[in-house]
Order: C-alpha cells, then structure tokens, then sequence
C-alpha cells in the first residue's frame, strides 16, 4: 500500500474519531497529540469524501488487476412453439459465469417454481431435467409437453441484481378430422357392396409434423395391410399438417365398422363406416330416427304415469 493510501486510512480514522467525541460532547483540548504539525493537505485529504470505491480502484490499479468480467448469455429471450407430446430443449449459453450458479425456473404470475439449480433437478415432475451441453449451454430439458407445459420459462444466473433469460413456450395441439366430399365432418358413411370406400383425413396445427399418420379398422392397422387386399393409405405432409386418404376396393359387409386416423400418439378421430347391401342409407337413417322417436316417447309416458300416481 503506498503512502497516499496508508494517509487516507488513518485520515479517515481520525475522522470518525472526532466526530464520535464530538457527537458525546467530551471536551477536546489536543485530540491528537503529536498531529499537530501535519500538512494542510493532509487535512484536505481528511476532510474530502473517503469511499469504498476509491480503496478498490487504488488497489487494482496498484497490483495491475482488471475487473472481473460480468457474465451474459449468448443469445435473447426467444418464443419456442412445439408440438403436444414432442421433446423440448430450452437453451441457456452463458458467457463468463466463472463460480456463479444457472438456475431454471419457471414463472405463473407473481409464482417462481424451481425446476433445476446448477446440475440438479428439483422438480417433483420426472419430464423436466438439466441436459448440460459443454462448454456452456444448460440446457432445460422437457419431456412430452402438453398443453399446460405453454408459459414463461427464466434462466436465472446467480448476480446481483441476478441476470435472467426468458423463454416463452407455446405448445400446439393438433386437430385432426375425417371430412367428406364438401369439407364438413364425417359422423357416419355410407357405402354401398363392391363400391370404393374413401375416407380423408385432414390433420392441421402441426407446426412441424413428424409422426406419422396412421388408419385403423378398429384395432388393426391398415397402412400396411396386405392380407385383405385392395387397401392403399396416400399421406401429403404439409407445413402446417397434413392430407391422408384411406383407399379400400370392392367393399363388403366385413369392411364395415370404426375406422380411426391418428397422428402418432398425439391426437385421433374416429368415423362409422356403414356397407350396404342394396339398403337405402336414407331409409335406415330414417328408421333409427324413428326409433328414437318412439323410445323417447315411451320415456315420456312412462314419466308422466309415475308422476299421477
């Protein structure tokens, strides 16, 4: 320590020493023997301001240190849109963290709940880990999102104030529908013995698709069916979803029943195909109409005679 810093100690020193008499009210006749010949400048130097700041910057400078260098990430804050049930990796690349600590949270209003601190997982739900990729990327690691999994997502380094990185997450459900000739939503078809069964599947709010569309006839699946014959399945991926048509040649009575189109293991739909052997679609819905009908009244009759008793 030179000279001037070993001055400005002990003048600030004396300093507090003064004040502190003086603030008791005891009676200063030579408060500092032997002081008395010193410099007016030593004196300036007491009486000017003495911080914290000035002893760091006096130190660094006398032993040639430079500043530690402060930590920040190599990338923004971004928005990351997934698909229900796909696998997640939110990126956290950290410049100079030297001995600070990453932390993942996640925030729901004015809640933090912690996921994962340094390279341990503190979170009670088994799909969320830590997948730290060298040399500085801790990655958070999400395992089949679901819709509730959609929020806002902070990679917080341990600083004062701490520096925090946010993710925001959206998770897209796909829809998938089996539609007829016009576009509109298939319940039930019908289709008469030895004719063509068509069915289109459209699937849609997939931002990127990546599993396969599949058909089935109740449990069997019939994208690779062979042992029926005449079965063919054509799938158009697009950006945003997909087209699959369902091909089955010279329909029968077996061919009838649930047929399902699924997205992987994400999202289906179901639709009741109906072959016919010389009936009239319109009739037979007609009749279950009527069948209705009549039951309902029954109920109705059978409620108002209870009710009279």
């Amino acid at each position: 320590m030179t000279m001037r810093s070993l001055s400005a100690v002990v003048a600030a020193i004396l300093l507090q020493l003064a004040q502190f008499l003086t603030a008791t009210n005891i009676p200063i006749v030579k408060p500092f023997p032997g002081l008395e010949d010193l410099p007016k400048s030593f004196w300036h130097e007491l009486s000017s301001p003495f911080t914290e700041v000035y002893e760091e910057e006096s130190l660094a400078t006398e032993i040639g240190a430079t500043p530690e260098p402060r930590p920040f990430f190599e990338d923004d804050d971004s928005n990351i849109t997934v698909q229900l049930g796909a696998q997640v990796h939110m990126h956290c690349r950290v410049q100079h963290l030297q001995k600070r600590t990453v932390s993942w949270v996640r925030r729901r209003g004015d809640e933090l709940l912690l996921l994962t601190f340094g390279i341990n997982t503190y979170s009670s739900d088994s799909r969320f880990s830590l997948n730290y990729e060298k040399p500085n990327d801790w990655r958070l690691l999400l395992r089949s999102a679901t819709e509730r999994d959609a929020g806002v997502y902070e990679c917080q380094v341990s600083a004062h104030p701490p520096f925090i990185r946010t993710v925001y997450l959206s998770v897209s459900v796909p829809k998938v529908e089996i539609v007829d000739e016009r576009g509109a939503t298939a319940g039930d078809k019908f289709y008469k013995a030895g004719s063509t069964i068509e069915l289109k599947c459209v699937v849609s709010k997939v931002p990127h698709p990546t599993g396969y569309v599949t058909w089935r006839h109740g449990s069997r699946m019939l994208n690779y069916d062979t042992t029926r014959g005449g079965i063919s399945v054509k799938t158009d991926m697009g950006a945003e979803g997909a087209v699959s048509r369902l091909y089955i040649a010279n329909a029968n009575k077996k061919d009838s029943g649930n047929y399902s189109c699924a997205l992987a293991d994400v999202a289906a739909t179901t639709v009741s195909v109906h072959v016919l052997n010389g009936e009239n679609p319109a009739a037979m819905q007609h009749g279950r109409s009527a069948g209705l009908r009549a039951a309902f009244a029954l109920t109705a009759a059978l409620t108002l005679t209870s009710l009279l008793r």
